[in-house]
């Protein structure tokens, strides 16, 4: 049995409905191939215990569908994430947490759709009582990832009852949202590494030291995009 056939009859044992089950699947071995993964454990771990996080409602089984409202997973970058939930937010979309892949997941009620607005914190050292600091304005923490946490409140909270929408637009048709600046920094550490393994390859002197010359421009590849990560942390601090 491979990995994704334990992981999908765990979900299915879990209560997760076969659709679900399937579209998430397909979101998995997506993510795999765009990250260059081979082995999906190194990338998401057990599959029990990775099941426990896409489902963890356990055995109690599904939960009948409610009618009123839609449900909707995405992503984005750290450069665009706000700037897109605070866009969303306004559309009516509340996010309920932020899934094991890093997406928003979001639901919206159909007949009484409220506005949300967002903000992203830092918390490369812990929260340290970020949660306390941020309640007294109405801030509620609706997921974490990496070294950020996102926070919710409602609209409503400063317009009452202007913050209900009247028309909301349909629910956006894709899932993946990332910036031109995202897509260079890509493009930048393929070439980069690419560079590096035709230098390699090319060496003709000891092979001992094309693979040294190799593995070392493989980590200068990685220098400037943690400068670049670098930069967006002082910049979420800010």
């Amino acid at each position: 049995m491979t990995w994704f056939d334990d992981l999908a009859e765990r979900l299915r044992t879990r209560g997760m409905p076969a659709d679900h089950v399937e579209a998430t699947l397909a979101d998995l071995a997506a993510h795999l191939e765009e990250s260059g993964g081979a082995d999906p454990e190194a990338e998401f771990g057990p599959a029990e215990e990775f099941a426990r996080e896409l489902a963890p409602t356990g055995s109690r089984g599904p939960e009948a569908p409610d009618a009123h409202v839609e449900t909707w997973r995405w992503t984005a970058d750290t450069y665009v994430d706000e700037e897109l939930l605070n866009r969303f937010g306004g559309e009516g979309w509340e996010v309920e947490r932020v899934d094991a892949l890093g997406r928003f997941v979001s639901h919206r009620d159909l007949e009484r759709p409220q506005r949300w607005e967002y903000r992203r914190e830092l918390v490369t050292r812990g929260r340290e009582g970020l949660d306390e600091r941020l309640a007294p304005d109405g801030w509620e923490a609706c997921g974490n990832w990496l070294v950020y946490a996102w926070f919710k409140r409602p609209v409503a909270a400063s317009l009452g009852p202007d913050a209900e929408i009247s028309e909301p637009p349909e629910a956006p048709g894709r899932g993946r949202f990332f910036s031109g600046r995202f897509y260079l920094l890509v493009a930048f550490a393929l070439v980069a590494l690419v560079l590096a393994v035709v230098t390699a390859a090319l060496d003709d002197s000891d092979s001992g030291t094309g693979l040294g010359f190799a593995g070392g421009a493989v980590v200068g590849a990685l220098v400037p995009l943690a400068a670049l990560w670098g930069r967006q942390v002082r910049r979420s601090r800010r």
